[in-house]
């Protein structure tokens, strides 16, 4: 670890204490557990030493980009600030399943996928770091260990009760995690694909806890689709047998539009596809449609939540010839 001695005295002891509380990095590279120390160092804002620990209790919350800027500025790290949704996916992702890093979606009613949302330590959490060291290291971590199962449960039993349940065009139930992007997945399934989706079946959905919550690899296999971990995938891939259509549907809430730069991509991923290629960027409305109507990729299709029985084509020569 080419660090400053300080700085890599404070990231190995993050990792012993991550090591000790069952944070699961026994398959991941050393780089990456330098980069989850580092996170969590961010979040809990410790420049020097663990006492210095804050949580959701002093209401300290950083974004992605602010983690980023705290890495470079205090812990000698040099990274992009492009790279900002390596923190989400890569190295808060552990902690925040475990229970130990929370998001302020979980304080409040916000999109798991927006941008601006902050990440914060659990109570539980930043006392523990505050005892790292001392004589009450032993009694507090047997303490944490303990109430975090019992925190875990309820944490559990609250985010079932806000999931947003989901019908599949095949009737099958699916329950998406709360927030305003996962509510624009529901509309999708629930209210586009029955008007236009030609009979399709939903081939993937995923979701901030469970990427793959619905993914049938037999017949994205067939239609020769790319792999799913590709960063380029779509919020909900749906086939129409009938059309041979393949919907590739983004639920655009603060970004992830279907661009020309993002079609390009994907038509380049899917050359060897044998079905006809469908780009949809839908939203909740109007107003959100404005902010992203002028990067909007000729020859793909916009659809409004609020306005389900109509469709936006952007896409010339291939609608002109109806009228021909």
């Amino acid at each position: 670890m080419n660090k400053p001695k300080r700085i890599a005295t404070l990231i190995n002891n993050m990792l012993k204490v991550l090591d000790v509380i069952g944070i699961p990095m026994d398959t991941i590279g050393e780089r990456t557990k330098i980069r989850i120390a580092e996170a969590v160092l961010a979040v809990a804002d410790i420049k020097k030493a663990f006492s210095e620990a804050k949580s959701v209790a002093d209401n300290h919350f950083l974004t992605t980009r602010q983690i980023i800027d705290f890495e470079n500025k205090y812990l000698a790290e040099k990274a992009s600030p492009g790279s900002y949704d390596d923190i989400r996916r890569h190295h808060l992702i552990l902690l925040i399943k475990a229970g130990y890093i929370m998001n302020s979606s979980a304080v409040e009613t916000q999109s798991t996928n927006n941008p601006t949302r902050g990440y914060a330590l659990t109570v539980e959490f930043a006392e523990l770091l505050h005892s790292f060291g001392t004589t009450e290291w032993e009694n507090s971590l047997a303490l944490f260990k303990q109430k975090n199962e019992e925190l875990k449960e309820i944490l559990q039993r609250k985010r079932e009760l806000e999931k947003i349940p989901v019908t599949l065009p095949d009737g099958v139930e699916i329950r998406l995690s709360a927030g305003e992007h996962n509510q624009l997945q529901k509309d999708i399934v629930e209210k586009f694909l029955p008007r236009f989706g030609f009979g399709a079946e939903v081939l993937y959905i995923g979701d901030t806890t469970d990427k793959f919550l619905v993914r049938n690899d037999d017949k994205l296999n067939a239609l020769h689709f790319f792999t799913l971990e590709h960063e380029e995938l779509p919020d909900v891939v749906a086939y129409s047998e009938s059309k041979n259509l393949l919907f590739m549907i983004e639920a655009v809430h603060s970004y992830g539009q279907m661009s020309e730069i993002r079609v390009d991509k994907l038509k380049e991923k899917l050359h060897d596809c044998t079905a006809n290629l469908i780009f949809v960027s839908a939203f909740e409305n109007k107003a959100i449609f404005r902010k992203f109507s002028t990067d909007i990729a000729w020859e793909s299709e916009v659809w409004l939540a609020d306005s389900p029985d109509h469709m936006i084509h952007f896409n010339g020569y291939k609608f002109l010839e109806i009228h021909q």
